[in-house]
């Protein structure tokens, strides 16, 4: 059995980390002890570590949520709930992706047009773009 703090320790997180978990409903502590310490099994300790893969590759509290759900009753459940989860993520990541890539192009541009030089910021072409619209600015500098 462990304790909060040192599986907390364990996987180097916050013991609030944990405590945030149980209030999500994601990982219970097993028992308490007569001190009213949190504790946690071995098998508490391995739903932890698949928590937090499944948090290093992008899926939120609530895919996460799911996924155990189906890990606990992998007999009633069917590989295809777990694609469409992967499968769902998937294009989440591929609309940021492609919100980064918009971002991206357009401060570019802006680096572009700006002269970054010591002159008065009176006629900056990044401040006339942001008052105007960031993807019309062409590589003009004002001298």
């Amino acid at each position: 059995m462990y304790r909060i703090g040192e599986l907390a320790k364990a996987f180097e997180i916050k013991s609030d980390t944990l405590r945030f978990y149980e209030k999500q409903g994601l990982l219970a502590p097993s028992s308490r002890s007569s001190s009213g310490y949190r504790m946690y099994t071995e098998q508490d300790k391995q739903t932890l570590s698949f928590i937090l893969r499944a948090k290093a590759v992008g899926f939120s509290l609530a895919d996460i949520k799911s996924l155990l759900s189906i890990e606990v009753d992998k007999a009633n459940s069917v590989c295809a709930d777990v694609k469409a989860l992967v499968n769902a993520k998937l294009t989440d990541i591929e609309v940021k992706m492609a919100e980064l890539t918009r971002f991206h192009i357009s401060l570019q541009r802006l680096a572009d047009a700006c002269c970054g030089s010591a002159k008065s910021a009176e006629h900056c072409t990044v401040l006339e773009a942001l008052e105007s619209d960031v993807d019309q600015v062409r590589h003009e500098h004002h001298h």
